[in-house]
């Protein structure tokens, strides 16, 4: 058991849409991601996600409606909901979700990650 100093982990995080594995508990995964321009839109079947902003700010785009998250704000996006993160600038984000969450949901293609770092 050690503490985690979430800033310094995101230094070691280099590109974006590539979430890293910063701790688990009780099946849930605490992933950090850099998000810089558009991700894809998708959705999750099966699992809720909390995206936190830890440094700069983020729209999550909805098929009815926009959200901006900034920093020290948390959005939890429900299972089956459609979402696209857009950053126009690099932001930091912290991911809480449960271990099996594909980062790319429904949708395969590039940016998919099967397999996560741990940082």
């Amino acid at each position: 058991m050690e503490k985690v100093h979430v800033l310094g982990k995101f230094d070691k995080i280099a590109g974006s849409w590539k979430p890293h594995v910063a701790g688990e508990l009780n099946g849930q995964m605490v992933k950090l991601v850099k998000f810089t321009g558009e991700f894809v839109w998708h959705h999750h079947d099966n699992e809720d996600e909390l995206f936190m902003v830890v440094k700069g700010r983020f729209r999550m785009e909805l098929r009815d409606r926009n959200i901006w998250i900034e920093e020290g704000d948390f959005l939890i996006v429900p299972r089956g909901i459609e979402h696209r993160p857009v950053a126009e600038e690099e932001c930091w984000v912290m991911l809480f979700e449960p271990a099996s969450t594909l980062n790319t949901g429904n949708v395969e293609n590039e940016r998919t990650l099967h397999e996560l770092q741990r940082v």
